[in-house]
């Protein structure tokens, strides 16, 4: 059994709070922190839909895009030689392209980005 719901491509975590006797929701996949509570999961469920409509309507009051969770799925248009060259490093390393090129971006997207300078002394 999952200890999650989702509405409008949003994902909350249900855990049980003991003490105070009620389910507490947090949205998962977003840096925002969208949190909530409800006594019932039918409570628990007409707040998370509350919260994701305020959450939205906040976004558009403000004048910004609301973060949405990554799908996990990506195209990519791509050189043919550079596809031709992960094809066969996915191969060497005896996993498929896919796995390959989540590994390569994981490593990429926690190293810090660095700009090249451009000199032009003409």
């Amino acid at each position: 059994m999952t200890n999650a719901m989702h509405y409008k491509g949003y994902t909350a975590s249900m855990v049980f709070d003991p003490e105070d006797r009620i389910i507490v929701g947090r949205v998962l996949d977003i840096d925002d922190i969208i949190s909530f509570h409800g006594e019932s999961v039918t409570e628990f469920e007409s707040n998370f839909h509350a919260a994701i409509e305020g959450y939205l309507a906040a976004s558009k009051a403000l004048g910004s895009a609301p973060e949405k969770p990554a799908s996990g799925k990506v195209m990519l248009r791509i050189a043919p030689e550079v596809h031709a060259a992960a094809l066969k490093a996915a191969a060497r390393s005896g996993t498929s392209l896919n796995k390959w090129a989540e590994g390569a971006l994981g490593k990429a997207a926690r190293k810090p980005a660095t700009r090249v300078a451009v000199r032009n002394d003409g």
